[in-house]
């Protein structure tokens, strides 16, 4: 079976060509949201006509068209709710009447975060599990949940998507959710530079004179024995483990995903939030297993095919 997929993000999109489990072709495209989704479409159009050229197939040898979005996505009815600060004009979108006259295919959307779990469970760290969850760590720190097979949506399409959101400390920082000490506040990339510029000793430190205060600066500079950035890796270990508890005490899944670009140090991130897991859960079944995602930024593009074909 083969797809289109557009895997949309709030400064880039990457467009495909979905085998099953495989990306035939694809092509990154860096964006600029202050120019609205609306007029970005012929872009998306263009791209996805271009692969199909390249694969010398045509749109009618396609299933349909899926889009991951950031954001919240009306599911049912394939409409993005609300992308704040990314893509302000995304409700007013038709993407069913652009899909239908562009491509003459069906169109299905969906959350990113759930749609890199739908990959994950498709073909990569999530195969054989049917009530799992996906922690996705990077600018922000999105979620996702499966009970039974099933994605949870919830009535307004938020169901286990906030827990980047959950509080977890009601002394800490604000979030730009309005909330007090959320996981994202505590340990989201965008957070981190003003918790180091915040941390004693961080004027002195090795990691202040980086370029950039980002995870991978973090971890490598941590990894030289530097002692500010040491002491704030592990605050956001602490953290993600802490969320992966939330999450696990809500939800009740066999199997926790983490996913993002620091999974870089899986090494070091996976054994820490399992002992943390194990030590810190009350689930009398057994302990959530914590895996590192195995399919990269691939993962919401090869949730195609499993959404495509969800009735």
């Amino acid at each position: 079976m083969k797809a289109l997929a557009i895997d949309l993000g709030g400064t880039h999109a990457t467009c495909a060509i979905v085998e099953d489990s495989r990306i035939l072709y694809s092509r990154h495209l860096d964006l600029d949201s202050a120019q609205g989704l609306g007029s970005v479409l012929p872009l998306f159009t263009t791209t996805l006509r271009e692969l199909l050229g390249e694969a010398s197939l045509a749109a009618r040898d396609c299933a349909g068209l899926a889009i991951s979005s950031c954001g919240l996505v009306d599911s049912v009815n394939q409409k993005i709710l609300s992308s704040p600060k990314k893509w302000d004009d995304a409700p007013s979108v038709d993407f069913i009447a652009w899909s239908r006259r562009e491509f003459s295919l069906p169109i299905k959307m969906e959350n990113d975060a759930r749609m890199a779990l739908m990959g994950e469970r498709y073909a990569g760290a999530g195969r054989g599990c049917n009530d799992l969850a996906m922690i996705t760590l990077g600018t922000g720190i999105g979620t996702a949940v499966m009970i039974g097979g099933a994605l949870l949506h919830g009535k307004h399409f938020q169901a286990g998507n906030q827990g980047g959101h959950q509080p977890l400390d009601v002394n800490g920082r604000t979030c730009t959710c309005s909330g007090i000490g959320c996981a994202e506040a505590e340990g989201a990339g965008w957070a981190l530079p003003q918790i180091a510029k915040d941390w004693p000793g961080f004027r002195e430190s090795a990691l202040a004179k980086e370029p950039a205060v980002n995870f991978e600066a973090l971890f490598r500079v941590a990894a030289a024995g530097d002692p500010v950035a040491t002491q704030i890796q592990a605050r956001c270990l602490n953290v993600w483990a802490a969320a992966a508890v939330g999450i696990i005490h809500a939800f009740d899944p066999d199997v926790v995903i983490f996913g993002g670009g620091v999974l870089k140090s899986a090494d070091l991130i996976i054994p820490f939030i399992q002992s943390h897991v194990n030590q810190h859960t009350w689930s009398p079944w057994g302990k959530a297993q914590i895996r590192a995602a195995a399919l990269g930024n691939n993962a919401g593009l090869l949730g195609a095919i499993p959404l495509l074909t969800t009735a």
